[in-house]
């Protein structure tokens, strides 16, 4: 889990290693520029803060506002037209990616940075196939969030390197189909192959061979071991 504290902590000694005010803004935006409004969606207020005083820190990008859930991040998008919004992919009532699907069916061109401390690959393509312009480690919010702001304003899709490097890991894997992940669902909630064919109405040989093609192409000794890899790189969730 990201130390959240750290972000206020470094937007502070940015100012101070110049000898000015903890949050004196840069001059790199010209004086008759627009800022880049930016709506932060997060739980925890702690990373709100802190992503907030990164934001202060810099005359080219402003803070437009900030909530707590993707239901209220849906609100406040349609109210305030964000240029970017930072998006938590965990958050109760509704999750970030729903509430990105949902903006994004009415605001087709929202721009929408996902921030995560879950970097599974899966999750990562679902995000970046659901229109994400960009995805974000938590861990990484400090060093590139700025730029990645920046970049995304101008257009470019974007990852953190400790992401990338998780989709280059398994880029030519054979993907499970949707019919399998029904399948390991099924299974990571203890289910028998004579109870997963029966509530799939499918027949247990059935189930049987897609549980094989599971273990082949997650590389898996057992079921209880194909069920850890797939949360592990979120091909599934524990609900």
């Amino acid at each position: 889990m990201v130390n959240r504290t750290i972000l206020i902590r470094r937007s502070r000694q940015q100012g101070a290693a110049s000898g000015g005010p903890a949050y004196t803004r840069s001059t790199s935006m010209s004086e008759h520029s627009r800022p880049i409004r930016v709506l932060v969606v997060d739980d925890h207020p702690l990373l709100r803060q802190g992503i907030a005083a990164l934001i202060a820190a810099e005359a080219d990008v402003t803070l437009a506002g900030a909530c707590s859930s993707g239901r209220e991040a849906i609100q406040q998008f349609s109210k305030l037209r964000p240029d970017v919004t930072l998006m938590d992919l965990q958050m109760p009532e509704m999750n970030g990616l729903d509430a990105m699907i949902a903006i994004r069916r009415e605001f087709p061109d929202a721009r929408v940075v996902m921030l995560t401390t879950h970097t599974g690959d899966a999750q990562v393509v679902r995000a970046l196939k659901a229109g994400a312009a960009a995805y974000l480690a938590k861990e990484a919010v400090p060093e590139e969030l700025i730029d990645t702001i920046r970049g995304v304003h101008a257009g470019r899709k974007t990852v953190s390197p400790q992401v990338a490097a998780k989709l280059a890991v398994h880029a030519t894997d054979d993907p499970l189909t949707p019919a399998e992940i029904d399948v390991l669902r099924l299974i990571a909630a203890g289910n028998t192959n004579k109870l997963i064919g029966d509530q799939l109405r499918i027949t247990e040989d059935t189930v049987k061979a897609r549980v094989k093609n599971i273990l082949s192409k997650l590389d898996a000794h057992d079921r209880t071991h194909a069920v850890t890899i797939a949360l592990k790189r979120g091909i599934i969730e524990l609900l």
